[in-house]
């Protein structure tokens, strides 16, 4: 392999597109979806069910792992691959995000983002050069770009109740100094091009692993246009769109996917960072984003609330409810994951039985391991079947047969471009 990414695409319908990515360790078809692996693991789930449920890809994340146990350890012990015992590709978030997400214990800077340890309070610093040698030294086959992730939206207008985005904004106030949203945006925009290029030179394994840049620009499209112009003239293996599910409504999330995919480079995977609602990743996929990542599948599984393609609460069914307690269906009839169809996966059950609504509802209120482990295993296999049948819907430029599969999704097929 001359490059150690690319990127074919067999079939397209309108902006969508269904493809494959060739790494050096292995290759995954797109639209995928990446379970998140923050600590080097799938919390509760084995490396191989993992497999099973359908995924070809992992993310796992710099921040955390520079932390614990370290890079440098992981390397000596033959890189994240070897360590975690995944044998497919794996992405590495940047760090980036944290310096948004944990804004209340750190600072930043024009050379990069200060933190407070969340171990032991210590300061740790992370910028371009050590985000590039420590995402080197774990080994992933994607490795992400250092960016500055602003507020999407502007904190001082409209009904905003978001805990992380009014930190951001917290942060980024000079002292006696308003909040200026416009000027943050891009203080953002600028800083994340010159740290881009800051990475693609710290780059030390260029022939092995490939760095994706991260277009910013809040909700404002014309600073979306100005990011895509200046990220994507910096000659990458691909590219993703950041800075978005992070205060912005749905409607707002919709809007800057749809303006900014289609103007990314066609030739080049393009990565959705942290959106990972059923609806959100058929929008984005109709599109033309090719890569999704989200903790959703997991957290929530582990707090009792299982994906369905039911209607209502984003599909989602919160199995503590005692609406629950003797119901015998599985948490969703028809799925093929190990919950709801455990004799697919040569489980011997009474009758074949899944496990039901009422048996996981009691492992949650007895607080059995099992019960987490298992939704967890639900909700990752129920995001692979959306991204299938997705794939198999752009082959097949049949989108009437997989809205009867999830009539719920009608309206968002109905506006595809």
């Amino acid at each position: 392999m001359s490059a150690p990414l690319t990127f074919d695409i067999e079939a397209t319908s309108g902006n969508a597109r269904v493809g494959r990515v060739h790494t050096l360790h292995g290759s995954f078809a797109t639209p995928a979806f990446m379970p998140v692996g923050t600590r080097a693991t799938v919390k509760g789930i084995l490396p191989h069910q993992v497999r099973q449920g359908g995924a070809e890809i992992l993310l796992n994340n710099t921040y955390h792992l520079m932390l614990r146990p370290g890079s440098e350890l992981i390397r000596d012990m033959g890189g994240v691959h070897k360590f975690m015992n995944w044998d497919g590709p794996i992405l590495t978030d940047s760090g980036g995000y944290q310096a948004y997400s944990m804004a209340d214990i750190n600072a930043i800077d024009e050379d990069g983002v200060s933190f407070k340890s969340i171990l032991d309070g210590s300061m740790v610093r992370l910028n371009p050069e050590i985000a590039m040698r420590v995402q080197n030294e774990l080994g992933p086959d994607i490795m992400m770009a250092f960016d500055d992730c602003p507020p999407s939206v502007d904190p001082n207008t409209g009904d905003v109740n978001q805990p992380r985005l009014n930190k951001a904004t917290e942060r980024d106030t000079k002292k006696k100094t308003k909040y200026d949203h416009a000027a943050r945006l891009t203080i953002a925009n600028e800083r994340t091009v010159r740290w881009l290029d800051r990475c693609k030179k710290a780059h030390t394994r260029p022939s092995e692993q490939s760095l994706f840049g991260i277009i910013q620009g809040g909700a404002n499209l014309e600073m979306r246009d100005w990011s895509i112009e200046h990220i994507c003239n910096i000659d990458l293996p691909g590219y993703a769109i950041g800075g978005v599910a992070v205060g912005e409504s749905t409607e707002d999330i919709a809007n800057i996917v749809r303006y900014t995919a289609p103007k990314m480079p066609a030739d080049k995977p393009r990565y959705l960072m942290g959106v990972g609602y059923e609806h959100d990743i058929t929008m984005a996929v109709l599109a033309g984003v090719d890569m999704f990542d989200c903790v959703l599948p997991t957290r929530n599984g582990r707090n009792a609330n299982a994906f369905t393609s039911e209607p209502g609460r984003n599909g989602q069914i919160r199995l503590r409810n005692a609406q629950f307690a003797q119901s015998d269906l599985p948490i969703e009839p028809g799925c093929d994951c190990q919950a709801c169809n455990p004799a697919l996966h040569g489980w011997s059950t009474p009758d074949g039985r899944p496990f039901s609504r009422g048996y996981l509802r009691h492992l949650f209120q007895a607080g059995e391991m099992i019960g987490p482990m298992l939704v967890t295993l639900h909700n990752l296999r129920f995001f692979q079947r959306l991204t299938s049948d997705l794939r198999e819907a752009i082959r097949t430029d049949d989108w009437d047969a997989f809205v009867s599969k999830r009539p719920h999704l009608a309206t968002i097929v109905a506006n595809r471009a």
